[in-house]
């Protein structure tokens, strides 16, 4: 992880502009639809983790940021760089009658490597690390669902979750329009979902 007093300086101004449209669900990407509540997570690149979500039954809506780090509105290049602390972080709308925080974790959990630390799979740095950002209310069950998930995980012969969480005020900032429903855009680019086949019923 980046110094703090070494990292990039970033800028004042969002990299997105706003009123993108979100590509797949429709409405703004950044708005959060009535009745929803938000989940930030990441799990390795940003792109196949959004399109993992969009797909998912009773999510609203989702859009691809970075989180967890130092610099303010960094670029995709900035936090490739490695010089601004930040992970590759999917914001997640969803409708807590068609889908609870435990099962948008469950899918979280099982469609990435949580035991790789700053990796997945070929895709290697801090930008990769595993991270729940948790909001007011959602700490207890997180920290459930992960102790859950690492006696899973220890069983079926990995190592232990190396999950970050996160808890308390952080921005979540979003990425350039480009990075917005990558997949959708770029149905044939490169982006894999590094499940493990790891389940916890």
């Amino acid at each position: 992880m980046i110094d703090p007093r070494l990292a990039l300086p970033g800028r004042d101004t969002p990299v997105l502009p706003a009123g993108v449209r979100h590509e797949v669900l429709g409405g703004d990407v950044l708005a959060t639809p009535a009745g929803s509540e938000v989940a930030h997570l990441a799990l390795g690149c940003f792109w196949g983790a959004e399109k993992l979500f969009w797909t998912t039954p009773g999510i609203t809506a989702t859009a691809a940021g970075y989180m967890g780090g130092f610099t303010p509105n960094p670029t995709y290049a900035e936090v490739c760089s490695g010089r601004t602390g930040h992970t590759e972080t999917v914001r997640v709308c969803f409708d807590p009658a068609r889908i609870g925080f435990d099962d948008v974790l469950a899918v979280f959990f099982e469609n990435h490597d949580p035991t790789q630390g700053m990796r997945q799979g070929n895709d290697i740095g801090t930008q990769y690390r595993s991270v729940i950002f948790a909001s007011p209310g959602q700490e207890d069950a997180a920290a459930s669902v992960r102790s859950r998930y690492d006696r899973a995980f220890s069983e079926a012969g990995f190592g232990p979750v190396t999950t970050e969480l996160i808890t308390g005020p952080m921005p979540f900032y979003p990425a350039e329009v480009e990075h917005q429903q990558y997949l959708f855009k770029n149905p044939h680019g490169y982006c894999p979902v590094h499940a493990t086949g790891v389940t916890c019923g």
